[in-house]
């Protein structure tokens, strides 16, 4: 049977009640706008301040650091002492961009607000994360603010949420459980598949002294930085042209000055020195460069991808100016010194790092594009699953 004929025989005639969430729910304390009657009980946590929270992470430990934001920082039950808390909790953070997290075991948490199912019998804790995750917009607009936002309590206790048979809340869980590990699964790949890529670009890219003949990568490339052209974005006209900046594709305009295939290098900004997305990157086909990207011309493929990987594996400060706006301008970039062993060797290297390459990076194929399939298929299931209807009129008292 496929997913949808089994989640559509899974659904069939269940009767769905609807409750507002804190009819269903138990909270870390009680919120000033919200009725005392509507929040009987409360549940209070040991608070810690975030920086104090994260002083405590260490490696392997077993205790959970409940920070404000996606992470996955640990403690020992020894550091954590008698301010450790235990439960299965949902917790979305009183400050800061909204995010819904679940744990169940003991942690430690700063400044979230923290709920539980107020019966387990009636709400599994793992069905109210995965509700409250897909309502995850919803939940956004309650945070206001001009500074830190945080959430209007109030709103986000007048939820409404679906309360199907516990057997069906289960099932969901296991279904949505199933995808979710398996994402897990393909991002831990991915990681030790990029620390694999890491290690054998370096392997590859490092020789033995006297191995090779060294050159300055002004010997190695042409530099056509002086036909580039930049136009301020009022001026540009659209099309379907790419126009490149520093770090990748910033507008599309009408027309070019460059046809062919290029290796591009950022010439300013602090991406030089935080390295978040590689500074050198290949471009071909039509398109148009600003002047804060250096363009780079090679005689064969092999040439240009092998000098693009070198780039982006070494540490460039040595070539860098300027702290407060970073900036490799184009004698700088000129003079840095490239191994140069013979096109067949730079052939060979390209061969095997573009094999991992793609199996990291690409967004067509590989790893990240199977992370992001089996995302959209979670979220479309997920939907899917927890798309009850509802009443025609919601109380909200």
């Amino acid at each position: 049977m496929s997913h949808l004929g089994y989640i559509e025989k899974l659904l069939d005639g269940v009767e769905v009640e609807w409750k507002l969430l804190w009819q269903v729910t138990i909270w870390d304390k009680k919120f000033n706008a919200v009725e005392r009657d509507k929040q009987p009980r409360v549940i209070k946590y040991h608070y810690f301040l975030a920086k104090d929270l994260k002083s405590l992470a260490i490696e392997n430990g077993n205790v959970k650091l409940l920070t404000t934001n996606l992470s996955n920082l640990w403690t020992s039950e020894e550091l954590a002492g008698e301010k450790v808390s235990e439960g299965e909790v949902i917790a979305i953070p009183w400050g800061g961009n909204p995010v819904v997290q679940y744990y169940k075991g003991k942690f430690l948490t700063t400044d979230n607000r923290i709920a539980t199912s107020a019966d387990t019998d009636l709400l599994n804790n793992k069905f109210l994360y995965y509700y409250l995750l897909s309502q995850i917009d919803l939940i956004s607009s309650f945070y206001r603010g001009s500074g830190i936002k945080h959430p209007s309590m109030y709103d986000v206790l007048h939820i409404s949420i679906p309360i199907p048979p516990i057997h069906i809340q289960t099932e969901i869980v296991r279904i949505l459980d199933t995808f979710t590990e398996l994402t897990a699964e393909l991002t831990a790949e991915l990681t030790a598949r990029q620390q694999q890529y890491a290690y054998y670009r370096d392997e590859l890219l490092t020789f033995e002294e006297g191995e090779v003949e060294w050159k300055t990568l002004g010997d190695i490339a042409e530099n056509l930085d002086s036909k580039r052209k930049p136009i301020s974005s009022s001026l540009r006209e659209p099309g379907d042209i790419p126009y490149y900046g520093a770090s990748g594709i910033v507008d599309y305009v009408k027309d070019y000055i460059f046809d062919g295939d290029y290796l591009l290098v950022s010439e300013d900004g602090a991406n030089l020195v935080a390295r978040s997305t590689p500074i050198a990157f290949s471009i071909s086909g039509k398109n148009w460069v600003n002047n804060h990207a250096h363009v780079l011309k090679f005689e064969t493929y092999a040439e240009r991808k092998y000098v693009e990987y070198f780039l982006n594996s070494i540490d460039l400060t040595p070539y860098i100016s300027g702290a407060a706006q970073p900036k490799l301008n184009q004698k700088n970039l000129n003079s840095i010194k490239i191994p140069n062993p013979s096109l067949e060797e730079k052939e060979r290297i390209v061969s095997i790092l573009d094999k991992f390459d793609a199996l990291t990076t690409s967004l067509t194929e590989g790893l990240p594009r199977e992370i992001e399939l089996r995302q959209q298929q979670y979220e479309y299931y997920r939907d899917l699953l927890l798309s009850f209807p509802k009443p025609e009129v919601e109380s909200h008292d």
